[in-house]
């Protein structure tokens, strides 16, 4: 079939849609790729196999998709160009990257009629009442998390099949928008062995943190991620691990707080902000980390999703230290691959870092084990079959 992805943002990079369209691709599938651009690059472009088309954007039209449940101007905007895509391309089903442009796609198909698969890679609804901008003036009061709910539930009812990342979001699902379970995929997320394979290491870095026992962090530092929490945890752990550095690689706009946290528990010198970093600089950091952390607080979102980072870190036999919401503690149970803690419980993070600190070779054990789990339990091929044998079903339904 000819798969017609409308993503909502530039691309690359985004790794779940390289993830599904490498799965697609090989199962025979052809891929073409609606995407916005802000830098002027080039329209057309193959990339790895996917068919790159893209479509300029602004500023403006950025800050209008945070309202799109509240005007349709974005709506508006988009529609003409994503039906031009589907009519040059001949598309003949079309798969929505998450929910902020489903309803401009979903119009956009209108005469076409073409099979419609949405692709939730979050609870979007859930997660963004958790975004420090809509929580004050005056975001607040233009954008109804409500509404967001309400139409998150009116697309799942209304397209042909929906992927989400979890079991246990399938079930949240279905139970809320009252779905049989058949119209819902679960695709999780994964990490692709190149990741591993092809990585470059920077021994500069390497050589910065040789001499300390480190706990590593990778991804967005918002509060959300549970950062405050393996501060204080550091701070109870002063004196009791020897060379200790929390490296937390990463940025979100809600950093002062973090480095207030550690400046009032005058731990300065035991946590190091390395920023945003370009994720070929990942593995450098993995590769001399002692335990890589998770510390996610509990919210109904994090309950039902898995981050990459737990992969990535996997792949380079890393023991992990993770809250144990209930995605999380789901994937360390199957994989062997570390501990829980309880969410936001500074001293049970401590304690459950101490007990991996003084066995080296449980550490080893969990970090062999998830290595595994990757390789054999959520490699792309096995868990991307849900995924090859929705399109299989949708291929027959349209030649009946």
């Amino acid at each position: 079939m000819r798969i017609g992805m409308i993503l909502d943002k530039s691309f690359p990079p985004d790794p779940r849609v390289e993830n599904e369209a490498r799965v697609l691709l090989d199962a025979g599938h052809e891929l073409f790729l609606f995407c916005l651009d802000y830098k002027g690059k080039t329209s057309k472009e193959s990339y790895g196999g996917i068919e790159v088309r893209r479509y300029g954007s602004s500023s403006f039209e950025y800050r209008m998709s945070a309202l799109a449940y509240t005007v349709p101007i974005y709506s508006i905007m988009l529609k003409g160009r994503i039906r031009r895509f589907l009519s040059e391309n001949q598309i003949e089903v079309m798969h929505i990257h998450d929910m902020v442009i489903a309803d401009a796609a979903i119009q956009a198909n209108g005469a076409l009629k073409l099979p419609v698969v949405l692709d939730l890679h979050e609870n979007r609804p859930e997660i963004m009442a958790h975004y420090p901008h809509l929580q004050r003036f005056p975001g607040k009061y233009l954008v109804s998390i409500k509404k967001w709910k309400r139409k998150e539930v009116s697309f799942v009812r209304s397209c042909d099949q929906t992927i989400v990342v979890t079991d246990r979001a399938r079930e949240e699902l279905c139970e809320r928008a009252d779905v049989s379970e058949d119209k819902v995929v679960v695709m999780p997320n994964t990490v692709r062995p190149e990741f591993f394979s092809e990585a470059v290491f920077d021994d500069s870095i390497a050589r910065k943190f040789k001499d300390h026992f480190c706990l590593l962090y990778l991804g967005d530092t918002g509060i959300r991620r549970g950062l405050l929490t393996a501060i204080e945890a550091v701070g109870i752990l002063r004196g009791r691990i020897p060379d200790l550095k929390l490296i937390i690689v990463g940025a979100n706009s809600t950093d002062a707080l973090l480095k207030e946290k550690v400046r009032e528990l005058g731990i300065q010198d035991l946590v190091s902000f390395e920023g945003w970093q370009n994720e070929a600089l990942f593995p450098s950091y993995l590769v001399g980390a002692d335990i890589c952390i998770s510390p996610l607080y509990k919210n109904p979102h994090h309950d039902t999703t898995l981050a990459n980072k737990l992969f990535q870190y996997m792949g380079f036999s890393k023991p992990i230290l993770a809250s144990d919401v209930l995605a999380q503690a789901d994937i360390l149970r199957r994989s062997g691959s570390g501990l829980a803690h309880r969410a936001q419980d500074a001293r049970d993070f401590a304690e459950k870092c101490l007990e991996l600190y003084g066995n080296e070779n449980l550490r080893d054990q969990m970090g062999q084990s998830g290595k595994r789990f990757l390789r054999e339990e959520f490699n792309l091929t096995k868990v991307g079959r849900p995924l090859v044998d929705c399109y299989s079903k949708l291929e027959k339904q349209s030649v009946k």
